[in-house]
């Protein structure tokens, strides 16, 4: 199963990445061709969004129980959704490079996306900085439950608050998708691929952080 996971992965993500770069899509005003990369950025982003609320879940669940594991699952999902947010971030540079002539322009998304990275970064500062294993999970449980609060607001409120650059949304506040069929079907497909990239991730991380956390214990006895 977990071979046939890995291959279909593999395939969809290949086909969008080929697609993506060889079908023709329909003119954009002030993006043309530059719009493909949000086949890669907009996955990215939802997936940032994705993860941080399952470590949200994962630390409410550990905070009932007190299961250890919880805590690994919650640190798992942080750390993916840390890395994707990056890669948001990365795509959204690269093309705002080629749009408004620089990489970082301080614009409203750019500043909120920001502000996220800083505020997950300050988890994982919080969580190296404890040694009482107990103490760790318990602090960052209620920290990251705090955290994951803040997503909706620098992710859909506060872009929306300033005026912007950046484009137009994919959900428009009509909530229709203003979208050519090929483009919505590759941007669909995309969008389950890397969902199924992340939660593949996931499995692997926690599997990863248990062997460490065992490993831990018995030399620490």
């Amino acid at each position: 199963m977990n071979s046939i996971l890995k291959i279909s992965i593999l395939v969809i993500i290949s086909g969008v990445i080929i697609a993506g770069i060889i079908l023709p899509i329909p003119f954009i005003p002030a993006l043309g061709d530059k719009a493909r990369i949000l086949y890669f950025h907009v996955p990215m982003s939802w997936i940032a969004v994705l993860a941080f609320f399952m470590s949200m879940y994962y630390s409410i669940r550990y905070l009932k129980t007190r299961d250890n594991d919880f805590d690994v699952r919650s640190y798992s999902a942080a750390s993916l959704g840390f890395m994707f947010c990056i890669l948001a971030t990365a795509t959204g540079s690269l093309w705002a490079k080629f749009s408004w002539g620089s990489f970082w322009n301080w614009d409203p998304r750019q500043t909120s996306i920001f502000i996220l990275l800083l505020i997950y970064g300050a988890y994982f500062a919080l969580r190296s900085a404890i040694d009482s294993d107990e103490q760790r999970a318990k602090l960052s449980s209620v920290y990251s439950i705090i955290a994951a609060v803040t997503v909706p607001f620098f992710v859909f409120i506060m872009p929306r608050l300033v005026e912007s650059l950046h484009p137009d949304p994919i959900v428009n506040t009509q909530g229709k998708i203003n979208m050519d069929s090929t483009m919505l079907s590759i941007f669909l497909t995309s969008l389950f691929g890397f969902t199924l990239l992340f939660f593949w991730c996931l499995n692997i991380k926690v599997r990863i952080e248990r062997l460490n956390l065992k490993h831990l214990r018995s030399i620490t006895g």
